[in-house]
């Protein structure tokens, strides 16, 4: 997978888009997703509607329903040639079910079945490498959500 270029993808961002950030911000880099929406958020420059999770459950696709488009932005354990990727989002039913885990197809699924929604989505990969027990990310995934941030407020601009 590969980061692509802002003239290959242009989506329109506008007050009824859902951005969320997955992750959790104690396990280093498994916290990217919510430090991509921390810095999105502080630019103010997303005009839509934002949502931090640990992990993503059924009741989003709820939301997801009201959205015009969609955004999930994640950390991917492994590398990417541009240190992120983004890629579209499809629904699918072929998926692991669990009590805690959801990927983000599945949501898309269930928003298509339950709602008979389906908005446009897409996922946002942020590549780490760290995945411990502890605060701040990594330096090289540091350098990752940068490339990230910059590919994200170009396709804005």
């Amino acid at each position: 997978m590969s980061g692509r270029s802002t003239t290959e993808i242009r989506p329109v961002f506008g007050p009824d888009s859902l951005l969320f950030g997955i992750g959790n911000c104690s396990r280093s880099d498994d916290g990217l997703g919510w430090a991509f929406l921390d810095r999105v958020l502080q630019g103010a420059d997303f005009p839509g509607q934002s949502e931090y999770r640990y992990q993503l459950g059924v009741e989003d696709a709820a939301l997801v329903a009201r959205a015009d488009r969609v955004i999930f932005v994640d950390s991917y354990n492994g590398p990417l040639e541009d240190g992120y990727a983004w890629q579209p989002c499809e629904a699918s039913d072929e998926f692991e079910f669990t009590s805690h885990v959801l990927p983000p197809r599945a949501v898309m699924h269930y928003c298509r079945d339950l709602y008979a929604k389906h908005p446009p989505a897409d996922i946002l990969m942020i590549s780490g490498e760290c995945w411990d027990l502890q605060n701040g990310l990594s330096e090289a995934a540091g350098k990752n959500l940068e490339k990230a941030i910059n590919f994200f407020r170009a396709m804005m601009a």
